[in-house]
């Protein structure tokens, strides 16, 4: 019987994050500094709100963009947070989370063999979701003397008369770097320049710290050439209601919703009336939550440094990217080994990208104590090596 696997798809490794996350959940008592998602349980306004809309029977399809009430309210509150106005009726479509944000406006813009520039390390998903939509990925490489900050000169280098696209993600996940509103305008320079559109997934736009979170479409000239992805599954605790929102300009939107409405029709319905009921009066409960995260920030970061893992100041997410070379091990065998003798689990850098290697991923998305007996752990264990 032939192969009836497709070549593009297997040319997409497997998750480099899910290998880890498979061996840990074999094992007991491992101290979780591996998954990327709070902690925290969805805040109480939210939940009741939900349970409310589930009581009173609102169990059924919503319209393909996502109910009136929830792009009302996400309209509102980008407005209210960065000064941007977009239509509630063409410029805004709710998703199944960011990561179906992201598969339809790849799918939307992209024809065969189109480039899209990724500057990494970068989420796991951006190269494999641009080869799935016919896309070629043209990597980046950031580095920690530059903060994990792409310039606008790096971009221009990598672009092609194939170019089509920029594909951008801060605050950054896995490093935490912020990127600087002057560094942001370099990008977009670049971009209106060779008339490239821009992806700019904005899921931790909540979670910086001591810094401004600078919208990219807010940028001049960058509204009618950028969509921008978020949601709240990060900010608000909520990963498991799955969902997102992109906005931007009506025809590419347009287009993500015609791919939206044949491959999942609506977002959850609960997820949806909960958020577009208490967008506002979860407001104290994502402060708080942010809030806690600063205080693990400082906590990881200052333990990480203090062991000699040298890492620099992320100001945004919740991961930090600690250097591990001192170990005397490459990324894939300190993490392994951690795993297995301290049970603590973090991921190799290099999943997230070639220029993540020795570095190590370690999410602070877990409490304050836990932190701390995983930094012992982590003691012990370079007492052994390097």
């Amino acid at each position: 019987m032939r192969d009836f696997v497709s070549e593009r798809v297997k040319t997409v490794p497997p998750s480099g994050i899910r290998k880890f996350f498979d061996i840990s959940a074999t094992m007991e008592d491992v101290i979780s500094l591996g998954i990327g998602e709070p902690d925290f349980v969805t805040p109480s306004v939210i939940l009741r709100a939900g349970i409310r809309s589930l009581e009173e029977g609102h169990t059924h399809y919503t319209s393909n963009s996502g109910t009136v009430e929830l792009r009302e309210a996400v309209v509102g509150y980008l407005k209210r947070l960065y000064g941007i106005e977009y239509d509630p009726a063409s410029e805004i479509l709710v998703t199944v989370g960011v990561s179906e944000a992201l598969y339809l406006v790849l799918n939307a813009i992209l024809n065969p063999g189109d480039e899209v520039i990724i500057p990494q390390p970068s989420f796991v998903s951006y190269a494999p979701e641009v080869v799935f939509a016919g896309g070629t990925p043209v990597i980046v490489e950031t580095h920690v003397e530059d903060a994990f900050q792409v310039t606008g000169q790096a971009i221009e280098q990598a672009v092609t008369p194939k170019t089509k696209a920029i594909l951008i993600g801060y605050p950054n996940n896995p490093t935490g770097a912020v990127m600087s509103r002057e560094r942001l305008a370099e990008v977009a320079a670049v971009a209106e320049k060779h008339d490239l559109f821009v992806v700019s997934d904005e899921i931790y736009d909540r979670l910086v710290y001591g810094v401004p979170h600078t919208h990219f479409a807010a940028l001049p000239n960058m509204r009618t050439r950028t969509v921008v992805l978020s949601g709240f599954s990060k900010s608000h605790a909520m990963t498991g209601w799955r969902l997102g929102y992109a906005v931007g300009p009506a025809e590419v939107i347009a287009a993500m919703r015609k791919i939206h409405q044949y491959t999942i029709m609506s977002a959850p319905t609960t997820a949806q009336m909960a958020v577009a009921e208490t967008l506002d009066a979860a407001e104290d409960a994502v402060e708080e939550m942010r809030q806690e995260y600063d205080r693990r920030r400082r906590l990881i970061v200052s333990g990480f440094n203090e062991l000699g893992l040298t890492c620099f100041e992320p100001l945004g997410a919740f991961y930090a990217f600690p250097n591990i070379t001192v170990s005397g091990l490459d990324e894939n065998t300190f993490a392994e080994k951690l795993l297995q003798e301290e049970h603590v689990a973090m991921i190799p850098g290099t999943a997230f990208g070639e220029c993540g290697a020795g570095f190590v991923r370690a999410s602070y998305a877990t409490a304050y104590e836990k932190i701390e007996e995983a930094l012992e752990r982590l003691h012990r264990f370079l007492q052994r090596y390097g």
